[in-house]
């Protein structure tokens, strides 16, 4: 069984596209299967593995997945942590909460990818000549192949 369908997959994407016309911050969601450890650490992993530190304004954000596991993140960049309080991404991460205790995996990260866009908007608005610097797919860390678990 899929972990997500074509149709979520290209929501989440959409949704990232969105939040992101709202920002000159990046977005994107990295799922794994597993985490043996804090997903804390594993997202700041990722985050270095897949070039998020590299953004102009130094200002991407990863929600990274361990649904196998129910663990989560969300980390800001360099730039974002310079700007906003220490619980910054509380409230994001009790509303995907929410949806995920019901099972709801696809609307959590919809959810969490529209309040992040919301409160990067108001620290990084949209910059003249802003271009798409990520991609807005999601990425499977544990060699899985696109929607497949």
């Amino acid at each position: 069984m899929s972990l997500f369908s074509d149709l979520e997959q290209e929501r989440i994407a959409q949704a990232i596209a969105d939040a992101e016309n709202a920002t000159s911050g990046e977005i994107r969601i990295a799922i794994d299967k597993h985490c043996a450890g804090d997903p804390y650490e594993k997202a700041i992993e990722y985050f270095a593995k897949l070039g998020m530190d590299k953004t102009a304004q130094r200002n991407g954000v990863l929600i990274y997945l361990a649904h196998a596991d129910h663990k989560f993140a969300i980390i800001g960049d360099a730039g974002i942590n310079k700007v906003v309080p220490d619980d910054f991404w509380e409230t994001t991460k009790v509303a995907m909460a929410a949806h995920f205790a019901k099972g709801d995996l696809a609307v959590g990260i919809i959810a969490g990818v529209a309040l992040a866009g919301e409160k990067l908007a108001l620290f990084f608005p949209p910059q003249h000549g802003d271009i798409n610097e990520l991609p807005n797919d999601i990425i499977f860390m544990d060699n899985q192949t696109k929607n497949k678990e």
